[in-house]
C-alpha cells in the first residue's frame, strides 16, 4: 500500500508497438564491464480479454557508448542500430488482473567499454509492464593487505571470467622476499592466487594479524628480517631506542668482527699467571698458566715478545729476527715456548701476552706478564769450513775461519781426522786457525773436522771435508798451484756432461725428422767408435798415464808430451810448431766454435771458462748456479747458435797457415788437421 514511482506501458490492443525509454548519460569511470539490475512487473497476456495476437510479455535492453552527454530527442535515433542490444528480458512471474503485482528482478552485464560513458535504453514491442527501478553498478576487488603487502582497489575485467592483475607494495618497515608482488581479481570482485610476499625488516616484528610491522621496544632488538619477534638485548649490551637491530655494547665491552649481533659483548683477558723460565746456556724455555679472567670468550691465544736489554738503565729493545721462538711468536694456543739463538751473557726481558677476539677493539694494550733472565756462557758455534793449503805424502796443511758466534774467547781448536772408511779417529789441537797434520799415509784420503773451545766447552764440529795426501814425497805445492788443475778438471767435466744432456734432448726432438741419423753421421767424421769423451787427469797419480789414456785412440806416433801439467813454458823447452800455433791463436782470442745445435747460452758459458786471465774465469759455484738456471728455464736452451758446423777457432780468425773455406769444408778440414797434429794437453 505504499506508492512507488514507475515507468509503465500497456498498449497491447494496438499492433506494431515500438516504445523506447532512454536513461541519462552514465560516466564510465574507467570501468570495463557494467552490471544492470532491473526490477519490473509484467501482466499475463492471457488475463487481458479481446486483444490481438501481438501482445508481448518481454522487453529489450540496449546501451549506447558516447564520449560525452550529447544525446537529444532525435539522436541517436531510437532503433536497434546504433544501439547495442544486451538481452531480451522476460519475467520469471507475470500477474493477472485479480492478483497483486509480482516484481521480477533481473541482472544483466555488458562490456568491454572503451568510451567516456554510455546510455541505457529499453524497448517495448507490445507488453503491459511496469519498470520499477534500474540500478547500474560495476564489481571490484577492494583494497586488501596480504603477506605484509598492500593491494589497491581493482575493478574486474571486461569479461565475467577475466582475471585482472593488481600489483602490490610492502607495508611500512617491510621488505620484499620474492618478486613480483601481485594478486588476481576475478570477475566476481574476489581476490585470488597471491604471488610474492613481504616480511618485516630487522628491528621490527609482525603485528595486526600480519598486516603491519611494528618497531621493537627499548631493551629489545631483532637482528634479522623475517617473521620472528623481538628479543631482549644480550649480556653486557643495551638498547635505549625503538626499532634497533643490534644492541650496543656497554663501556669496556666489545664484539669481535666474527661475532653475530645476537652474541654477548665481551672484554679482553687478564694477564697470564705463573710464568716460569728455565735458562740453558743461550736457550730458554717459558711456561705459564691461563689467565684468571678470559674476558668471557673461548678464542684465547698468547703472544711472546722478546726484548734485549743492553745495559741495566738503558731501555730494552726488540730482539733481532735471528732469535728463534718455537713453535711461533704470535697466536699460540699452547702455553709453552722454547727460545733459541740468544746471545751469551746478555739480559733479556720476555712479555707473555693474553689476547682474544676483542683485544684489537679496545685502545688499551694487551695485558701481559714479564720475566727477566740472563743467559749463560755458551759454547761456540760450528767452524764454517776447512781449507787445504798444502799437502805432501805424509802431511796436510789446513786453515779455517773462526766460528760465526764465538760466544766468548776461543781457547783452542781441536782437529779430528781419520782415514776414509776407517772407524778410528785421531785428534790434534791448535792455538790458531791453522794447523799441520803430520804422520799420515801417502796417497790416502782423510776426513777432517774442526771445532772450537771456550770456557763453556767445545762447540759443534765443522762439516766433514775429504783431503788426500800425495803419492810421492814431492816438494809441497800450494793450493794456488793446484787450482788450475782442479777448476779445469771440474769445469771440463761439467761442460761435457751438460753438452751430452743437451745433445740427447736435441736428438730426441729430431728423431721423427731423421736428424738423429744426420747428427750421428757428422759426429763419426770426428770421433772413432768407443772413444772416451772425457778423461779426468785428477784421478791419475802419474800425468804420463793420463796422457796415454787420453790419446790412445790417436796414432802413437803423433803423441808427444810438450810440458808437465801446470808448469810454465821456460826458455829452452821443447815446443812443437802446432803448440805455438794454438798458443799464437789463444793469445789472439781465438776459441773453439759451438758444437752443432749447441744452445747459445751454454756456448757463452763455455767462452767465459776459456778466458785467458784465470782470475776472470767463473768460479765453480757460479758455473753450477748458471747450469741450474738453464735447466729450470728450458726455453733458453731452445735458442741455438747459427753455426751448424763452425770453424775450429772462433772470432772470425783462422789458424796461422790456413786459408778460410766454406763453413762445412773448412771446419772439417781444420778438425782433421788438428787431430793429426801434435796438440798439447791443457786443463
Amino acid at each position: 500500500m505504499s506508492p512507488i514511482r514507475t515507468y509503465q506501458v500497456c498498449n497491447v490492443r494496438q499492433p506494431n508497438q515500438n516504445n523506447w525509454l532512454r536513461t541519462d548519460f552514465v560516466p564510465r569511470r574507467s570501468v570495463l564491464r557494467v552490471y544492470v539490475e532491473l526490477k519490473f512487473s509484467v501482466r499475463d497476456c492471457a488475463s487481458i480479454p479481446n486483444i490481438p495476437g501481438s501482445c508481448k510479455e518481454t522487453f529489450n535492453l540496449f546501451y549506447y557508448e558516447s564520449d560525452g552527454d550529447t544525446a537529444t530527442g532525435a539522436a541517436p535515433p531510437f532503433r536497434e542500430n546504433p544501439y547495442v542490444k544486451v538481452d531480451t528480458v522476460a519475467p520469471d512471474e507475470s500477474f493477472s488482473l485479480l492478483e497483486a503485482g509480482r516484481i521480477n528482478t533481473k541482472v544483466r552485464s555488458f562490456g568491454p567499454l572503451s568510451r567516456a560513458g554510455f546510455y541505457l535504453a529499453f524497448q517495448d514491442l507490445g507488453a503491459c509492464m511496469s519498470l520499477i527501478s534500474v540500478r547500474v553498478f560495476f564489481k571490484k576487488c577492494s583494497t586488501t593487505i596480504a603477506n605484509f603487502a598492500v593491494f589497491p582497489e581493482t575493478a574486474t575485467g571486461a569479461e565475467a571470467t577475466s582475471l585482472v592483475i593488481a600489483p602490490g607494495a610492502c607495508v611500512s618497515n617491510a621488505m620484499e622476499l620474492s618478486v613480483p608482488l601481485k594478486l588476481y581479481c576475478n570477475g566476481d570482485g574476489e581476490w585470488m592466487v597471491p604471488v610474492g610476499s613481504c616480511t618485516c625488516i630487522a628491528g621490527f616484528e609482525p603485528s595486526g594479524e600480519n598486516t603491519q610491522c611494528q618497531a621493537c621496544s627499548p631493551g629489545t632488538f631483532k637482528s634479522k628480517y623475517g617473521g620472528g619477534s623481538c628479543s631482549p638485548c644480550p649480556r653486557n649490551s643495551r638498547a635505549s631506542t625503538r626499532g634497533v637491530n643490534v644492541c650496543p655494547c656497554l663501556t669496556g665491552f666489545s664484539r669481535a668482527d666474527s661475532d653475530s649481533p645476537d652474541a654477548a659483548c665481551t672484554t679482553i683477558p687478564s694477564s697470564p699467571q705463573n710464568v716460569i723460565s728455565s735458562v740453558n746456556e743461550t736457550s730458554l724455555s717459558l711456561e705459564w698458566d691461563e689467565p684468571v679472567d678470559t674476558g668471557g670468550r673461548s678464542d684465547l691465544v698468547y703472544n711472546v715478545v722478546c726484548k734485549k736489554c743492553a745495559h741495566e738503565r738503558a731501555p730494552c729493545t726488540r730482539c733481532d729476527d735471528n732469535v728463534d721462538i718455537a713453535p711461533r711468536r704470535l697466536g699460540l694456543r699452547q702455553r709453552k715456548v722454547v727460545v733459541r739463538n740468544l746471545l751469551a751473557h746478555t739480559r733479556y726481558s720476555f712479555e707473555v701476552q693474553a689476547v682474544n677476539g676483542v683485544s684489537g677493539k679496545t685502545p688499551s694494550p694487551p695485558r701481559y706478564s714479564t720475566v727477566n733472565i740472563t743467559t749463560n756462557q755458551a759454547a761456540p758455534s760450528a767452524v764454517p769450513t776447512v781449507h787445504l793449503m798444502k799437502f805432501t805424502a805424509d802431511t796436510l796443511s789446513l786453515s779455517w775461519l773462526p766460528p760465526d758466534k764465538p760466544n766468548g774467547v776461543i781457547l783452542d781448536y781441536e782437529i779430528k781426522y781419520y782415514e776414509r772408511g776407517q772407524g778410528m779417529s785421531h785428534t790434534v789441537t791448535a792455538q790458531h786457525s791453522a794447523a799441520k797434520v803430520e804422520g799420515l799415509r801417502a796417497a790416502t784420503r782423510y776426513v777432517v773436522q774442526v771445532r772450537a773451545r771456550t770456557v763453556a766447552g767445545y762447540g759443534r764440529y765443522s762439516s766433514p771435508m775429504d783431503f788426500s795426501t800425495s803419492l810421492h814425497s814431492d816438494p809441497q805445492k800450494s793450493v794456488q798451484d793446484q787450482l788450475p788443475l782442479i777448476v779445469g778438471s771440474a769445469t771440463a767435466g761439467l761442460v761435457v756432461i751438460v753438452a751430452l744432456v743437451v745433445m740427447a734432448v736435441v736428438c730426441l726432438k729430431k728423431q721423427h725428422s731423421g736428424s738423429e741419423l744426420e747428427y750421428t753421421e757428422k759426429l763419426q767424421q770426428y770421433i772413432s767408435p768407443g772413444m772416451k769423451v772425457y778423461i779426468d787427469p785428477f784421478t791419475y797419480e802419474d800425468p804420463n798415464e793420463a796422457v796415454h789414456e787420453f790419446a790412445k785412440e790417436i796414432d802413437i806416433s803423433c803423441v808427444k808430451i810438450e810440458e808437465v801439467i801446470g808448469a810454465e813454458i821456460t826458455p829452452g823447452s821443447s815446443v812443437s810448431v802446432s803448440t805455438v800455433m794454438v798458443m799464437t791463436a789463444v793469445e789472439q782470442d781465438y776459441r773453439l766454435p759451438p758444437p752443432m745445435d749447441c744452445p747459445m747460452v751454454l756456448h757463452q758459458l763455455m767462452l767465459e771458462c776459456w778466458v785467458k786471465e784465470r782470475n776472470l774465469r767463473p768460479k765453480f759455484c757460479r758455473i753450477v748456479g748458471t747450469l741450474d738456471k738453464l735447466l729450470r728455464n728450458a726455453a733458453s736452451l731452445k735458442v741455438v747458435t747459427s753455426n751448424q758446423c763452425g770453424d775450429l777457432l772462433q772470432v772470425g780468425g783462422t789458424l796461422p797457415g790456413h786459408h778460410r773455406k766454406s763453413p762445412d769444408e773448412g771446419s772439417q778440414e781444420i778438425v782433421r788437421q788438428q787431430m793429426s797434429q801434435t796438440l798439447p794437453i791443457r786443463v
